[in-house]
C-alpha cells in the first residue's frame, strides 16, 4: 500500500499535468483569435497588377500562402461567398510562391481545393509581388473592387485562424455583391506572407 508521500506527489503531479493542458489551450485560443499585421488599403484597383479587370465587373482577390492551415477556412469561406454572389464578380485566387523554390511548389491541397471553386481563377505569386501590389501581408486576405475599379472590402472572410462558419467579413461581402455599397474592413486571420509556415521549404 501506498503511503500518504506517494499519494501527494501523485495528486501533485496529477495538478501539475492538468495546468499544462489549461495553459496549452490558453494559448492555442490566444494564438487562434490573433490577427495578422494590419494591412495597408490600396483604394484604387492597382495598375501595375497583371490581373485583368473586365470593364463593368466587380473583382475579388484573394492572396493566400499555400501552406498556411488557416487558410483551409478562409478557401472553404470563399467558396459559400461564390455560391451566394450568383456570378455577381470575377474572382481569384493568388498563391504565394517564394523565391528560389521550384515551379509547381504552390500547387498543393489549397490550390486545387480554391481551382475548384466556381467562377475562382487560381495563378501563383512569385514572390508576392501581387501581394505587394494589393496591400496584403496575411495570408487568406480579401479585397473586393467595384466596378468603377475603387476598392469596396479589404479584410478577412473568417473570425479567427482556421475557424469556419459565417462571419463579418463573409456577410459584408455578400452584402456589397447583393446590393453594392461599401463592406468596410476586418481583421485577417492566417499566416504572415512574408514569414512563411515551418512547412514552406518542403
Amino acid at each position: 500500500m501506498k503511503g500518504p508521500s506517494t499519494r501527494g506527489w501523485l495528486v501533485l503531479a496529477g495538478a501539475l499535468w492538468l495546468g499544462g493542458i489549461g495553459a496549452g489551450f490558453v494559448v492555442l485560443a490566444r494564438y487562434s483569435a490573433t490577427p495578422g499585421i494590419a494591412q495597408a488599403k490600396v483604394a484604387r484597383w492597382p495598375e501595375a497588377t497583371r490581373l485583368t479587370r473586365q470593364a463593368g465587373r466587380p473583382v475579388l482577390v484573394m492572396l493566400a500562402h499555400p501552406k498556411c492551415p488557416c487558410t483551409r477556412a478562409s478557401v472553404t469561406e470563399l467558396a459559400e461567398l461564390m455560391a451566394h454572389a450568383g456570378g455577381r464578380a470575377d474572382a481569384f485566387v493568388l498563391f504565394l510562391r517564394p523565391e528560389g523554390l521550384e515551379d509547381g511548389w504552390e500547387q498543393g491541397e489549397l490550390w486545387r481545393a480554391a481551382a475548384r471553386i466556381p467562377g475562382v481563377t487560381v495563378l501563383r505569386d512569385p514572390g508576392g509581388v501581387e501581394a505587394k501590389h494589393f496591400g496584403a501581408t496575411t495570408s487568406g486576405h480579401v479585397v473586393l473592387y467595384g466596378a468603377d475599379g475603387l476598392l469596396r472590402f479589404s479584410g478577412g472572410i473568417t473570425v479567427a485562424r482556421g475557424h469556419e462558419g459565417e462571419s463579418p467579413g463573409r456577410m459584408a461581402l455578400e452584402r456589397v455583391l447583393r446590393e453594392g455599397g461599401e463592406g468596410g474592413d476586418t481583421p485577417v486571420y492566417g499566416c504572415a506572407l512574408e514569414d512563411p509556415p515551418a512547412s514552406a521549404s518542403r
